[in-house]
């Protein structure tokens, strides 16, 4: 039986698209997933009760699916279960968000779950490699991607993001810890002007099973007030949540969506 560790957004409903079988649905506190009833609700300090009663309803597998921001920690509420849980926790809320997920991981494989990712339950959210949209990117776009997956590369080294915004091969933005949609509102009054691309790819090196970023129409009309000329997001690394929507999208605002080979 799989569980589904839900966060916000609709991922998880594209996920359980992939399901044969409905999975148990638990979301952490706060973070409630679009269009999916929670079974189970929970919070960080009683994680440990969380995986007594996966066991105990027969759960063998996890998916971690949806957007979370690092939870309140009190100590007050933490449970009996969860006690020995703490220093691995503790840690984890320090560490960055690759850390953090690596830390969570292996938290649920320690306990005796299998870990899923969710492109491999739904393979349809990773779109094939190339430009799927009408206006294609040109050289000066291509040569903005190749700088910004330097960009992405330089900051998973030290575990920050996972998106950035090039133009004339300079950083116009990067994804800090107020995140992609925070970054790209950043650029709607920028002072040069239109042009360059907005770039997505997972952290080199970083556990697939969770946290592989996701696009949507909604970026794509974020790009397009960012004044950006389109988006690039590494083949086999960055969903896309409605693949037609986000085409169809880019078509009405002018842009291009390329599925770019991650060169090494």
């Amino acid at each position: 039986m799989l569980a589904l560790i839900a966060g916000s957004g609709r991922l998880p409903a594209a996920v359980m698209a992939g399901l044969e079988q409905p999975p148990l649905v638990c979301a952490l506190e706060g973070f409630v997933p679009d269009g999916v009833p929670v079974d189970n609700s929970f919070r960080i300090e009683t994680l440990g009760s969380l995986l007594k009663m996966l066991r105990e309803k027969g759960v063998t597998a996890v998916c971690f699916a949806g957007a979370i921001e690092r939870p309140e920690f009190d100590p007050s509420k933490i449970d009996t279960a969860t006690m020995p849980l703490v220093p691995v926790m503790m840690q984890a809320l320090a560490d960055g968000d690759d850390g953090a997920l690596r830390a969570v991981i292996l938290i649920f494989e320690q306990a005796g779950f299998t870990v899923q990712a969710a492109h491999d339950i739904a393979p349809n959210l990773l779109p094939g490699t190339g430009c799927i949209t009408q206006v294609q990117p040109d050289d000066p776009a291509k040569r903005d991607a190749e700088r910004a997956q330097q960009i992405v590369d330089g900051m998973a080294a030290v575990d920050v993001g996972q998106s950035c915004a090039v133009g004339n091969g300079q950083a116009l933005g990067i994804e800090g810890v107020f995140g992609t949609d925070w970054m790209l509102h950043s650029l709607s009054n920028r002072p040069d002007g239109t042009g360059g691309v907005f770039f997505k790819a997972p952290k080199s090196g970083q556990d697939r099973r969770a946290d592989l970023p996701t696009i949507g129409p909604d970026t794509v009309q974020k790009v397009a007030d960012a004044h950006l000329g389109g988006l690039v997001i590494e083949a086999g690394g960055v969903m896309v949540l409605d693949l037609a929507g986000v085409i169809a999208e880019c078509d009405r605002l002018n842009l291009f969506l390329w599925v770019r080979e991650r060169i090494a």
